[in-house]
């Protein structure tokens, strides 16, 4: 199907705040998951007739589950803090699209429902009816939200707008309307194993034809291991890594770490994915039930550690979420962080002399870092504050010489989103994509004319979709966008270990 045609918007030299345009995105839906897919994951086929007191008493079994959700509907006086902060905001103008607006949402339902003055003065309080008007707002504004939470971090209650949407989306769902794109996918990943639906067989050729061509290049038997026991490392990456470009990059970047260190390594065909979209519609019980894959895999393989490759919101639940989801991990090696990002990974062999680097073999590319929302402000990496912003900086700088960061008020905590995160990562959703990916591009567009960057890396499988179909539209070349293991596999020195 093709996508509906729309208006770039014009990329400018510093941070503009649009004007407000009222409705300027009502007419995004993204598509509804249909029956199969619903009933698949436990939830209703399609919209129950008693809709309405089902969302109300979903609402209200949340609002006594998650404390924090009661909080944030009750903490907010619109002081206004998070409204410029959305890139949604900034790239459409809809109101709805400012953090506080797209709370609104919810908050106003929930003041008609829950508190004593929505229920006898409603309009007193804004307090509204959960009509099917609303509901459609609902869908449509709830899957514009990325849940990137840079709202948060400048939000002085600290109110998480990722979390309201979490849970709007999860209260949709279980009343039958779903999203079609993060839902088919938690399908995928509970009958097969991944996000692609890639069965063990393709994904074992897979791997036998990237050793061939590692082979091919570097003249070693690099090996690409799957569903070896008795391994030390059992890795989980986005199974965008598998095949994608370019994903496969740091795939291979990956293998050669593990070879040139002389660490045993398997990949699960059971547990093939990292990515976890349980996250993404607010459901612990999806979140869970995909993250038991990585358990079960490690017991069956008898691993000693476990290692996430480069994806942001994988990170996240793995940093965030395993622990209660899927610990504890008394099977495990305990010299070592369960969980470990790649990053550390690597970072911890450079710092002990372990790899070795020609970093001139970067010297084509001039690189700046785009920090993914999900890894800058759901997690941590290492032992050190701020590690998860050091170590990958770390690495890059270890391993090329040209190296410089987009302007201070774009990076680490207040990182711009790339505009595909959160379910948003599909075609019918291209218009907010595109826009949603405007504050990143003007940043990237300033290091490009200052220091002539012609390559922006990062740690996330989503980013690096979503820019390399957005960038064009700006005039950027999509093949300026790799990942920090894809430096690490063009640098590195090999030998036979």
């Amino acid at each position: 199907m093709a996508t509906a045609k729309f208006e770039t918007p014009e990329l400018k030299s510093y941070p503009v705040i649009p004007l407000v345009q009222v409705g300027a995105m009502s007419h995004i839906k993204s598509f509804p998951a249909a029956g199969p897919i619903q009933k698949g994951l436990g939830f209703p086929e399609s919209l129950v007739d008693d809709w309405q007191d089902k969302a109300i008493a979903k609402m209200g079994e949340m609002l006594g589950k998650y404390r924090s959700l009661q909080v944030y509907m009750d903490a907010c006086v619109h002081c206004g803090a998070c409204s410029d902060k959305c890139h949604y905001f900034l790239g459409t103008g809809d109101p709805k699209n400012m953090p506080v607006a797209r709370q609104d949402l919810m908050r106003k339902v929930y003041r008609r429902y829950f508190t004593f003055a929505g229920k006898h003065f409603p309009k007193l309080v804004g307090a509204v009816d959960l009509t099917r008007e609303v509901l459609d707002e609902w869908y449509s504004y709830y899957y514009q939200c990325s849940e990137c939470r840079r709202c948060s971090v400048f939000c002085p209650y600290g109110i998480d707008t990722a979390e309201v949407t979490m849970a709007a989306r999860e209260i949709m769902d279980s009343i039958g309307l779903g999203q079609k794109y993060t839902n088919e996918i938690i399908g995928k990943v509970h009958t097969i194993g991944n996000n692609l639906g890639m069965p063990g067989p393709a994904l074992k050729n897979t791997l036998e034809g990237l050793e061939e061509d590692t082979k091919d290049e570097t003249g070693l038997d690099i090996k690409f291991p799957l569903d070896v026991k008795g391994a030390e490392v059992l890795f989980i990456t986005p199974s965008a890594d598998f095949f994608a470009e370019p994903h496969i990059e740091s795939m291979i970047g990956y293998a050669k770490v593990f070879h040139a260190a002389g660490i045993s390594w398997t990949l699960s065909s059971h547990a093939s994915e990292a990515g976890n979209f349980g996250m993404f519609i607010g459901s612990y019980e999806q979140m869970r039930n995909i993250a038991l894959r990585v358990r079960e895999a490690a017991l069956e393989l008898g691993v000693k550690r476990i290692v996430v490759g480069e994806c942001g919101h994988a990170w996240r639940v793995a940093y965030s979420f395993w622990n209660t989801l899927i610990g504890p991990f008394d099977y495990l090696d305990p010299r070592y962080p369960v969980p470990q990002h790649i990053c550390e990974f690597t970072d911890d062999l450079i710092q002990r002399g372990a790899l070795q680097f020609d970093k001139e073999a970067n010297d084509s590319r001039i690189i700046t870092f785009h920090d993914s929302c999900n890894v800058a402000r759901g997690s941590r990496m290492g032992n050190i504050p701020g590690g998860q912003f050091i170590i990958p900086r770390r690495i890059i700088t270890s391993v090329a010489n040209n190296f410089y960061d987009m302007a201070p008020e774009t990076i680490q905590e207040s990182t711009f989103c790339c505009g595909g995160g959160g379910g948003l990562l599909t075609d019918d959703l291209m218009e907010l994509r595109v826009k949603g990916a405007l504050p990143r591009s003007e940043a990237l567009k300033q290091v490009v004319d200052d220091h002539g960057v012609n390559f922006m890396v990062m740690i996330c499988a989503i980013c690096k979709s979503q820019f390399t179909k957005v960038l064009p539209y700006y005039g950027f070349n999509m093949g300026m966008v790799g990942g920090v293991h894809q430096l690490v596999s063009k640098a590195i020195r090999l030998g036979d270990k």
